[in-house]
């Protein structure tokens, strides 16, 4: 009998059908020589402090740090895990071969993996692994089984982000919660939620202390058009009237004008944190939400797997887009005419073997879409789908034009844009309701400035006339308030400002967290009472502040080095790292952690910190009643 392990009963509800299993059990499928059970997510996780000895169930600094000779395993103390444990138990010993059906992530591999070491699993394991539930990919996944140690590494980088969450959030809470908590209220530290948090909370500082600068620009409209002056600009508009006198005696002559062709690709394919953006931007939904929707789309066979972190597809894909396509062309029939009788465009920026590791970029099956799709599931889905027809589409091709003048020795440029083809473009402006992250991200300087003008009236090289100086003044603005969307690209950036994408793709390996754990950190910043949203701006709260000025140590706080842990653990995904190597580094990290803060002095301390519910999508700016934090302890 072959054995068949998934992560929820309805992906097993699936695989029970394709591979004939149709008599139902209690808490499992059989039929056709298989056996088909399955998870509900974690049923095991490391044993807590006082599993390894009764002297770390008690908080105490004398027992700092805290790192067993070697971790262990438990089931999760909850009568339906246990019972569903023991059916897997059971039928373990039973089977001739055991098929590892979890979710194809790297948390899924940790799960699975976890469950049949406590099982005592001694049988031959092969991994199913695809990237969407259709039909057609389990049957295909079936037809193309990777082996159990195929995946090793994959299940090594798990334990080890799990074992380092252990170790520094565990004992850093415990270090912190002891030394500087004036009531014994628990202070959440993490390897991820800590540098997020001091990401927002300098952030805030920044614009707390910021003090806002006025400068006096000298402009000139000539024809309507504004132009704009070389010099730079005035401290005060004294400095200026003298320049503005001398330029107003002079007429405008267009010294110059060039025009350049350029054109725009398409933007790329989503990843699971560029979704969260772009949703949050368009629609509001914070990245939990967008990442619960994604889920329930894949769980609904209508979107690939969404815990992704490339924005490109495989050449394998290439051949079935044109099915994919179609799939979806009773809804998207408007956009997709123009690609009919022509052959499907294939650039290196979507489809690169090289940029792809276990997934690809999230696509849609291709499935037909139900009616009874939620309003949040058909603007996820839309967002989707849209982004993958226009890659298919064109170059937009556009001429700039840059026009020169000067009025005496005062030189003036003035700059506009005029769409030749509007190429994949014309995809979002048939579809207004959602436009095109590229187009979204522009600041408001950069829609009303001349470097990015509308179009200009035909100017002729040596024409002339008269003009209206004038002297603009402009106010330096502060940085803004992270919302969920640029937070979550800053994590992926490590904090660094990046809106180009190219560059963003470059700066993955090292971000916070990973694309599947952000909204989760993000979450735990809200119910920890760290966080709390007004409007669409995220801003930390007094306890969030407090708990940043009160870490001394920049080791927890760095988004850069904890980004390279980041990017640790991912090369000992790819077996180019060794686990015992970061392990190492992690207890040499808390050593030097715990030593710094137990030789501090300052008699610092924090008052109260209550945690609050995380808020409710339909009032996201309303925090909830405080809720008293029970003592335990966290480990993101």
């Amino acid at each position: 009998m072959i054995l068949c392990i998934t992560e929820k009963p309805s992906v097993g509800r699936d695989i029970a059908r394709i591979v004939g299993a149709n008599s139902q059990r209690q808490g499992y499928y059989e039929g056709n020589g298989y056996c088909v059970t399955w998870t509900f997510g974690h049923l095991c996780t490391l044993k807590e402090p006082a599993d390894y000895t009764v002297n770390w169930k008690s908080w105490a600094l004398s027992a700092l740090p805290m790192i067993p000779p070697k971790f262990g395993i438990k089931l999760i103390p909850q009568k339906s895990i246990e019972a569903q444990f023991n059916t897997i138990k059971t039928l373990i010993q039973q089977c001739d071969e055991v098929i590892n059906c979890g979710d194809a992530g790297q948390e899924g591999e940790l799960i699975q993996r976890w469950v049949m070491q406590k099982a005592g699993c001694d049988k031959p394991v092969k991994r199913l692994w695809i990237s969407s539930l259709t039909d057609e990919s389990i049957r295909e996944g079936f037809e193309h089984l990777r082996t159990h140690e195929d995946l090793e590494p994959l299940y090594v980088a798990g334990l080890c982000r799990a074992i380092g969450d252990w170790i520094l959030g565990i004992n850093a809470t415990r270090l912190y919660t002891l030394k500087y908590s004036s009531d014994r209220q628990i202070l959440s530290v993490g390897r991820v939620q800590t540098p997020t948090l001091a990401l927002l909370v300098n952030r805030q500082k920044e614009i707390e202390n910021f003090v806002p600068k006025d400068s006096w620009e000298l402009k000139t409209t000539y024809r309507d058009v504004l132009f704009s002056s070389s010099l730079k600009p005035f401290d005060n508009p004294q400095d200026g009237e003298g320049v503005l006198n001398e330029v107003r005696q002079y007429p405008f002559v267009v010294t110059d004008i060039e025009k350049k062709k350029g054109k725009e690709a398409p933007p790329r394919l989503f990843d699971l944190t560029s979704l969260q953006v772009e949703c949050n931007k368009k629609f509001g939904l914070s990245a939990d939400v967008t990442l619960r929707t994604i889920q329930s789309l894949y769980e609904k066979k209508l979107a690939t797997y969404p815990r992704v972190d490339t924005t490109y597809l495989t050449d394998d894909v290439y051949p079935k887009c044109k099915g994919i396509l179609n799939g979806i062309a009773q809804h998207y029939a408007d956009v997709l005419q123009p690609l009919r009788g022509s052959k499907l465009r294939k650039s290196k920026k979507v489809f690169d073997n090289s940029k792809v590791t276990d997934h690809h970029a999230i696509i849609p099956t291709g499935q037909p879409l139900p009616s009874s799709l939620t309003m949040d599931e058909r603007n996820v889905f839309d967002t989707i789908a849209l982004r993958f027809i226009s890659v298919f589409y064109p170059d937009c091709l556009f001429e700039q034009t840059v026009v020169k003048g000067e009025a005496g020795k005062y030189k003036f440029k003035t700059s506009g844009k005029v769409i030749n083809d509007p190429g994949w473009k014309y995809v979002y402006q048939q579809r207004k309701g959602i436009t095109s992250e590229v187009d979204a991200d522009k600041s408001d300087e950069d829609k009303n400035g001349q470097e990015d003008g509308g179009v200009l009236p035909e100017f002729t090289k040596g024409e002339s006339g008269p003009h209206n100086p004038s002297l603009a003044k402009k106010t330096s603005q502060p940085p803004k308030y992270y919302t969920e969307g640029t937070l979550l690209k800053a994590m992926e950036t490590c904090g660094a400002n990046v809106d180009d994408e190219d560059l963003r793709e470059a700066l993955k390996a090292n971000g916070l967290g990973r694309p599947s754990t952000r909204a989760a950190i993000i979450e735990i910043l809200y119910k920890r009472g760290y966080i709390k949203k007004e409007r669409k701006s995220l801003r930390a709260t007094q306890a969030g502040i407090e708990l940043i000025n009160v870490i001394q140590e920049e080791l927890l706080k760095s988004p850069k080095l904890t980004g390279i842990w980041e990017g640790r653990l991912r090369q000992i995904e790819k077996g180019e790292y060794s686990a015992a190597e970061f392990i190492s580094k992690q207890k040499e990290m808390i050593n030097a952690i715990v030593l710094s803060v137990l030789k501090d002095n300052s008699n610092r301390r924090i008052e109260a910190i209550q945690a609050r519910e995380v808020p409710e999508k339909k009032s996201a700016d309303a925090e909830k009643k405080p809720k008293r934090t029970k003592k335990s302890d966290p480990k993101e």
